[in-house]
């Protein structure tokens, strides 16, 4: 079993580049994981400080390594950046969170339990729906006007304008009308509740 004192993680889909040095600086471990390895990989390592940058699957593989006893810290990748030595490669990414991660003044981002992860998923989502709603309102607002039909903005000028849109079918080209209905029957099914 190996001793290392700090190890930087660079995460990828599905290949991992870890760079790892002791207590003297001196690099003991620079290779690449596979995803299927990389829990093998940190259980087998005595207690390290171990680093990542905040992206995609990052708060997961903390909450994994860190039930191995690990001490996990990760970082946003703007502050890793100013440690990268050479080229952007995974080898240079995972050696520069190595080193970002003992800096005395490097800010980290907690680690999100499985329970926030759930809660900020439904507000992302829904923040997602509405985004689409709007979006598609003011599109369907903006092609009637083309066709002289004109509504307030927000849910009450939308009401108005699919209210108009049932009386005046008859003036529509059929293609408008066809998009139109569906863009009205969409943005009211989406509507978040």
């Amino acid at each position: 079993m190996t001793t290392l004192q700090t190890i930087g993680l660079d995460l990828a889909k599905n290949v991992f580049q870890v760079h790892a040095v002791d207590g003297s600086g001196k690099v003991v471990v620079r290779r690449q994981l596979r995803r299927a390895d990389v829990l093998k990989f940190f259980a087998s390592q005595q207690h390290s400080l171990i680093g990542m940058e905040a992206c995609a699957s990052t708060h997961f593989w903390a909450r994994e390594i860190g039930k191995l006893g690990h001490e996990v810290r990760l970082m946003a990748p703007a502050y890793v950046k100013p440690y990268v030595k050479r080229g952007k490669t995974d080898a240079a990414d995972a050696e520069a969170i190595c080193e970002a991660v003992t800096r005395p003044t490097m800010r980290f981002v907690a680690v999100k339990s499985a329970e926030q992860q759930a809660r900020l998923m439904v507000h992302k989502a829904r923040e997602l729906l509405v985004r689409q709603r709007t979006m598609l309102t003011n599109a369907l607002r903006a092609h009637l006007a083309e066709f002289g039909f004109i509504a307030a903005q927000g849910p009450g000028g939308f009401a108005h304008l699919a209210k108009v849109l049932a009386e005046q079918r008859a003036n529509l080209p059929p293609f408008a009308l066809d998009a139109s209905t569906v863009s009205a029957g969409r943005s009211t099914a989406s509507a978040p509740r």
